[in-house]
């Protein structure tokens, strides 16, 4: 399925306490099918075959010689093809992801999912070709008046990709060869963290659930989590060193072939964002790691009663009071109050979601864990998924969520290949929605103790973000950079590690035996290199956005409406100039970084 889906693990245990949250909503999916044997979904099914098959016999080795109005009237085929297939899918999905433990619904999502891409196997010469069709002739049919020129933009980053496109032959050798490359250490290393078990306190664990000892409340159970950490990471880095090793060496070979300048190209080509300005966020960031991260958790350690933090620290709970359990017409009033704070024509967008049957919130047996807006399509509407147990954080991330469906409302008004949202500025509305939230929650806070706790979850929020990811941004840099002068050891990759440990967290902090071995278990290294600068850039771009409204821009208002609907339509740096914002220049960056610093100056205050 396309859209956001960020899953966030839940606990499912807290279910039982449903019922004082009053009633939860439910999905109604009729808006997109009646019913999953509805003769609807089998004629859409059929409309599809016929349209794909009658795309294949219509453009197949035609795309060069179109005129202008020919190949607009080829995309606006294509995009009819992609809403249909769109549509049945996301009601497959979501049928699913409502209870993934019922064979009926599993059986459906799986037979479509096999259908469709059986179906659609005759439009995979359609981006090949397009790629192949010259740059003047390129130029001239999408520039002229009767045209496609509107659809530019999707094409532009279709052919960005161009001069690192290898023969029809050699594309088609390495995805069918990846099934014993990439994919295969992929596949290792996840089935290695799935099977690994932790012994803690006579209690044997697996992964997820060590990990989130490191967030307990008590001492000593966090201590134990880390030290079984330790323990089976260290026995196992060989492997982990194995796979790291292969992984990047299969990565500078095929970017070799397809002559990517640096291993971050591939990822910065598929973002639609510059080097340099990555390289800007990456730089304010690392510059700002003593006034964030070190400044916070030196202030962390006092409030623990501590002098020196253990890496087990870092994740603690404040010893505050108990947070109280917030119900659903107090989570709903929250948001749309602090929605309508900024723009009642923002809380008059969220308000379906409530009224409609647009959000399935309660926990239930076999649904999906985390929480995710998924748009469907521009024909119909988002649904967002949620799984609600009234703590503060299902606030915000409802608040987080509605940002996403709302954004996915404005952008659909551009049509199917244009509404979807480059990396760079996906996640706009929800942090901002958030940050609105956050903002009303903050302000009607009088109790010292819950102002505290409120204000430091936010920036252990943000420094996880921000200075976390860029963190580990820069351990890929270093290991991929190492990589290219050959064979790296387990103790090669832990110094690597631990240089960026220290520079990131700062000298409030010690290491235990086996921390070295930490960056075994990150996911993102094997799945996706150098993909977590994309949280980083998210969280400060909004900071930024926030920074400009606090100032009173003016006009601000509309102008974020015009971001929010032009969807893929236009490059981050058209988007963000109407706010005087320019994302490669390093001060842009740091007008994000101090508001951060703005919470922590709050949070020393609260000391005095």
């Amino acid at each position: 399925m396309a859209g956001h889906m960020a899953f966030d693990a839940t606990d499912p245990a807290a279910a039982h306490a449903q019922g004082n949250f009053g009633t939860l909503p439910e999905w109604d999916l009729s808006d997109l099918y009646p019913a999953p044997d509805s003769p609807e979904l089998a004629a859409d099914l059929d409309r599809l075959e016929v349209l794909v098959q009658g795309f294949a016999s219509d453009y197949q080795g035609r795309l060069a010689a179109l005129t202008p109005s020919q190949m607009l009237e080829a995309i606006e085929t294509y995009q009819q093809i992609d809403i249909l297939a769109g549509r049945i899918m996301s009601y497959a999905g979501l049928r699913y992801y409502q209870n993934t433990t019922d064979p009926v619904r599993a059986k459906q999502m799986g037979d479509l999912q096999a259908k469709i891409t059986d179906m659609t196997t005759p439009l995979v010469f359609f981006s090949l070709e397009f790629n192949r069709i010259p740059d003047e002739g390129y130029a001239t049919v999408f520039t002229a008046p009767d045209g496609p020129a509107r659809y530019k933009p999707v094409f532009d980053r279709m052919r960005a990709m161009r001069p690192h496109q290898l023969s029809d032959e050699l594309e088609q050798f390495l995805h069918d060869n990846s099934v014993v490359g990439a994919a295969a250490w992929n596949r290792l290393f996840d089935e290695t963290t799935a099977a690994m078990t932790f012994e803690v306190e006579g209690e044997t664990m697996g992964l997820e659930a060590t990990l989130n000892l490191l967030s307990d409340h008590d001492r000593s159970r966090r201590e134990a989590g880390a030290r079984a950490l330790a323990k089976v990471f260290s026995a196992q880095v060989g492997l982990f060193a194995r796979i790291h090793n292969t992984l990047a060496k299969e990565k500078a070979i095929e970017d070799k072939w397809r002559k990517m300048p640096t291993p971050q190209h591939g990822r910065h080509l598929s973002n639609h964002v510059e080097p340099e300005v990555v390289e800007a966020l990456r730089n304010a960031v690392t510059a700002a790691y003593p006034r964030l991260s070190h400044r916070y958790y030196a202030l962390k350690a006092k409030w623990l009663g501590l002098d020196r933090l253990q890496v087990w620290d870092r994740n603690a709970p404040l010893p505050t009071e108990t947070p109280r359990t917030i119900g659903w017409p107090e989570a709903r009033a929250t948001v749309t109050e602090a929605y309508a704070g900024f723009s009642p024509r923002l809380a008059q967008l969220a308000e379906p979601f409530f009224d409609k049957g647009w959000i399935d919130a309660g926990v239930k047996p076999g649904k999906a864990p985390g929480a995710f807006a998924h748009p469907t399509v521009t024909t119909a509407h988002p649904y967002i998924l949620l799984n609600y147990l009234g703590k503060p954080r299902d606030v915000m991330t409802l608040a987080h969520e509605l940002g996403h469906g709302v954004h996915q409302r404005l952008a659909a008004g551009q049509g199917e290949l244009l509404a979807s949202t480059p990396l760079t500025l996906a996640e706009t509305a929800s942090v901002f929605g958030e940050m609105l939230t956050f903002r009303a929650l903050l302000a009607r806070t009088t109790d010292p103790a819950q102002k505290k706790a409120l204000l430091a979850g936010k920036v252990e929020d943000m420094i996880n973000t921000v200075v976390r990811q860029i963190a580990f941004y820069d351990f890929e840099c270093r290991l991929h950079a190492a990589r290219a002068a050959g064979e790296l050891t387990p103790d090669d990759i832990n110094a690597l590690w631990m240089s960026v440990q220290h520079e990131s967290l700062g000298p409030v902090f010690d290491y235990l035996p086996g921390y070295e071995t930490f960056w075994t278990y990150v996911p993102h290294f094997v799945h996706s290199p150098f993909y977590v600068y994309a949280y980083a850039f998210g969280d400060g771009l909004v900071n930024a956005l926030y920074a400009a409204y606090e100032d009173g821009l003016p006009g601000f208002e509309d102008k974020y409406f015009d971001l929010l609907s032009a969807g893929g339509s236009k490059h981050h740096s058209e988007l963000l100039a109407p706010f005087g914002l320019d994302a490669s220049d390093p001060a842009f960056w740091d007008k994000g970084l101090s508001m951060i610093e703005g919470f922590i100056d709050q949070l020393e205050a609260l000391e005095a």
